[in-house]
């Protein structure tokens, strides 16, 4: 299903401001911080403020359409999102991210979290960092 379509489907509006984040989205392949997502979208559109940018991605976050991973300064980027249970993995060196499909291999681990700890274990977040195969090259 297309963004645009999503957006249709959730009732919410798709605003200039929403249009550029996702523009800009689209465009990359490596995360993006709230401040590059801004600094970019307002070539896009002008007016796009920063709290606009932070409540946009908290939406398409909500709606599956962004990926939120933890970079290596600590800060947050935010990637596409493919459909379906999916993990990034991200290159140290370059920054380049992809996804891999994620499912219930993790199924053992968390039950003996669950049952070590008492907690219920109501979701999971993996990221793997390594370095891709062209920054591995000589």
């Amino acid at each position: 299903m297309a963004w645009e379509e999503k957006f249709a489907e959730t009732g919410h509006r798709l605003t200039a401001a929403r249009r550029a984040v996702m523009q800009v989205l689209l465009a990359e392949t490596t995360p993006l911080s709230p401040q590059e997502l801004h600094t970019r979208g307002r070539a896009i559109h002008p007016a796009l403020g920063l709290v606009s940018v932070y409540r946009t991605l908290d939406l398409l976050e909500q709606l599956g359409l962004v990926r939120r991973v933890h970079l290596a300064d600590g800060c947050h980027g935010y990637l596409l999102a493919s459909p379906g249970h999916r993990h990034a993995l991200l290159c140290r060196c370059c920054g380049q991210a992809v996804e891999f499909p994620g499912g219930e291999d993790l199924s053992v681990l968390i039950a003996e979290v669950q049952r070590s700890t008492g907690y219920q274990v109501e979701e999971h977040l993996l990221q793997l960092i390594g370095v891709c195969p062209v920054c591995q090259k000589p």
